[in-house]
Order: structure tokens, then C-alpha cells, then sequence
């Protein structure tokens, strides 16, 4: 344990990270699992919360509502980034994978050169994936199709749950790169 964390915990007044964790991470799992749609991504959010005050705690006066303040915005920060994610049928998987490889899946409310164009699109997405290399497709697979937590994804592949996170970042971020080249995305 760092020297200065522990002469802090000695300080009259003066709370720990260590006391702060034992007073603060179940009522903040309950808050952010209140916020989020399971206790894996309220998991997740409340560690970040920790990892970063630790790495802030000089800075930080109010720590407590500092770690209220950052669960929150983690929580709205992730409910962001799980709306923009859209599932891709699997061709061949029965929906909407048959010859053309997307007919089941035709939204009604497209014009049908809008509907053309979706189709062509999502072409060029699953062509885009292919082009990964293998583990970043095997993590966005862990993720976005058995919908996986991070810490479900890291125990299944050994990798910490941070490097699965840097990943998956570095992955989707490079998809996007290729999509947005194809003029798919601006």
C-alpha cells in the first residue's frame, strides 16, 4: 500500500480510499444498478469511479459526493454509448440472413433506394468486421452479441478488464475509421 495513502487514513477527519470503499461501494452499486440495466455495468461503473478518485485523491475535497457525481456520470455516459449501438443480423442465422442476406430484416418505413442503401450499408460493416483481426472480433462479438459485460468478457479471456475495455475502444474506433470511409458515416 502506498505510504501517503496510509499516513492520509492516520490523519484526524481525513478518510481513506480504503474507508471510503467499505462505506461507499454497496450503496453506490445500488445507485448506479438503479441507473443501469444490471449489476455487471454497475460493477464496472462503480470501479471506474474508485480507479479514477484514486488517482485524483490529492485533488479531490469532497470525496464522497465526488463519488455520487462520477457514478452518475459514468452510468449516463454508458446508457449514451449503449443507444448507439445497433445489433447486425447474422447472414445465415435465420434473421435475416437468407439469399440476399437481409430480406427478413427490410424495414417497411425505408423508401425502398433508402432501404437499398441500409442493406448496402450493413454490407459493408460486416465486410469492415471481417477486416479486424481476430481478437478485437471475438471481443466485439463477446460484447455486442452475447452482450457481455467487460468483466464477463475479461474473465472468459484472461485479459484485465481494463485492457478489455482499451480493446474494444481501439477496435470499434477503427471500424468507425473504415465505415466512415466507405461514406457510410460523416
Amino acid at each position: 500500500m502506498n505510504r501517503e495513502l496510509s499516513a492520509r487514513s492516520e490523519e484526524p477527519g481525513v478518510e481513506s480510499i480504503e474507508t471510503l470503499f467499505q462505506a461507499l461501494e454497496s450503496p453506490l452499486l445500488g445507485y448506479a444498478g438503479r441507473l443501469l440495466r444490471g449489476p455487471d455495468e454497475a460493477q464496472d461503473v462503480v470501479q471506474e469511479a474508485f480507479l479514477r478518485l484514486h488517482r485524483q485523491f490529492n485533488e479531490i475535497h469532497d470525496r464522497r459526493n465526488w463519488l455520487y457525481r462520477t457514478v452518475h456520470n459514468l452510468s449516463m455516459n454508458h446508457l449514451r454509448r449503449e443507444r448507439k449501438i445497433v445489433s447486425l443480423p447474422q447472414a445465415g442465422s435465420g434473421d435475416g440472413g437468407g439469399p440476399g442476406g437481409m430480406e427478413d430484416v427490410v424495414d417497411l418505413r425505408l423508401l425502398p433506394d433508402e432501404e437499398t442503401a441500409r442493406v448496402e450499408g450493413l454490407d459493408v460493416v460486416r465486410s469492415r468486421l471481417q477486416s479486424l483481426d481476430t481478437r478485437s472480433r471475438d471481443l466485439i462479438r463477446l460484447k455486442f452479441q452475447e452482450g457481455l459485460s467487460y468483466k464477463q468478457i475479461s474473465e472468459r479471456t484472461g485479459l484485465t478488464v481494463s485492457h478489455v475495455g482499451y480493446l474494444l475502444h481501439h477496435a470499434l474506433k477503427s471500424l468507425a475509421t473504415e465505415v466512415a470511409k466507405a461514406g457510410l458515416i460523416p
